[in-house]
């Protein structure tokens, strides 16, 4: 059998392993950031009527422009902006899931002889892409405890001068939350393109304003975001990005003919027609994010600053033998691999519970400083 080794793989990609998280049957899987709370019944229906009237027509090709999708995202967005800054469908774009997003702007973007710079560490996905539209990747540094200052930021893009910038906010996998002052630093410091990926953003802290703020003036920022993780649909691959309306006239040029099926752009319509039920669940996911991290730290563990719906936490002396005896319990969580440190995604109430007896039955095995030797990398 042919092996990868014996392909004429493009030399950028020699050597590379896929990107994928385990995915395994457990009775708790906290590893890979879903929504653990299934969609309200009252919605799913709706739903499920849309992808009826959607399969009526499917002997034609979808809406190229997805225009019914791009006029319920704005309006979407629009809520929690200003009148200074409303959003027309011209303003938005979407895909199958952000990571398509990312990818559409690297190709039109990126590509050989121009660079991407990112803050490790951050979302794995970012140097694949990169690698995939055979971008160089560049990763920049952070400050203490996975934070990113302004002054931080600047002078690594000064450093390597790069086409694109990506910033996640907040961060994958750490959970750090961004200024709005870094991202303007960043765009001021570079003639490039500058994506902040606002995957979790709704898990942040109530009225913290989004970098879609910043958008009016500034036609190189792009802000991403996702319905995978709030709007708990995952398995329905959205994703999209607000930006110029000349941001959407580039992607045009790389994404693929009709690449948002009708069934996608149904299923995404009836969903954010139901907005406040999906995110209802948020509040609940936010409070037991905010358990993990006390209980982590009465464990004796060193939980990071998180706006996410994960917490990444230090202090653990063993990774791997850690993620592994928490396994043999049914709970599936997340080795990074960040040296002592171990991430968990904040699940319902009784999954958040489980995963918490189940370490603390385990008990610590660290020796005396770690956690600090922990806080301090």
């Amino acid at each position: 059998m042919t092996s990868l080794e014996d392909l004429p793989l493009r030399t950028n990609l020699q050597g590379l392993t896929p990107y994928g998280a385990p995915q395994l049957q457990v009775p708790v899987a906290l590893n890979v950031n879903e929504n653990t709370h299934p969609i309200p019944e009252a919605v799913a229906r709706d739903i499920l009527a849309g992808l009826a009237e959607a399969i009526r027509s499917v002997n034609r090709y979808p809406d190229r422009e997805f225009t019914a999708l791009r006029q319920a995202l704005a309006r979407y967005l629009g809520e929690g902006l200003g009148a200074d800054n409303r959003l027309s469908a011209e303003n938005m774009w979407a895909a199958n899931g952000s990571n398509e997003v990312l990818q559409q702007v690297l190709q039109a973007f990126g590509g050989p002889g121009r660079s991407l710079l990112g803050f490790a560490p951050t979302y794995s996905m970012y140097s694949i892409l990169a690698a995939g539209t055979d971008t160089t990747w560049i990763a920049g540094t952070r400050d203490a405890d996975y934070e990113l200052s302004p002054a931080t930021a600047v002078s690594e893009v000064t450093r390597t001068n790069p086409d694109i910038v990506f910033l996640c906010s907040p961060n994958n996998p750490t959970g750090t939350p961004l200024s709005l002052e870094t991202i303007a630093a960043v765009y001021d410091a570079t003639d490039g393109i500058v994506v902040v990926d606002e995957a979790y953003a709704e898990f942040a802290p109530a009225g913290t304003p989004s970098a879609l703020t910043l958008l009016p003036g500034r036609e190189r920022l792009l802000v991403s975001r996702t319905m995978s993780k709030a709007f708990a649909f995952a398995g329905a691959r959205v994703g999209y990005l607000a930006a110029d309306p000349a941001i959407a006239d580039a992607l045009r040029l790389v994404r693929l003919p009709y690449h948002l099926s009708a069934l996608t752009q149904a299923a995404a319509n009836a969903a954010l027609a139901h907005s406040a039920e999906m995110l209802a669940m948020v509040d609940d996911i936010r409070r037991q994010r905010d358990r993990l991290m006390v209980e982590l730290e009465r464990l004796g563990y060193a939980p990071h600053r998180s706006w996410s719906n994960f917490v990444l936490f230090g202090g653990v002396a063993n990774p791997h033998e850690t993620f592994e005896a928490l396994l043999g319990e049914g709970i599936l969580i997340r080795d990074v691999g960040i040296p002592g440190h171990l991430r968990v995604t904040a699940g319902t109430e009784n999954e958040t519970s489980l995963f918490l007896d189940a370490l603390a039955r385990l008990g610590r095995t660290d020796r005396p400083g770690q956690t600090e030797s922990a806080r301090a990398e």
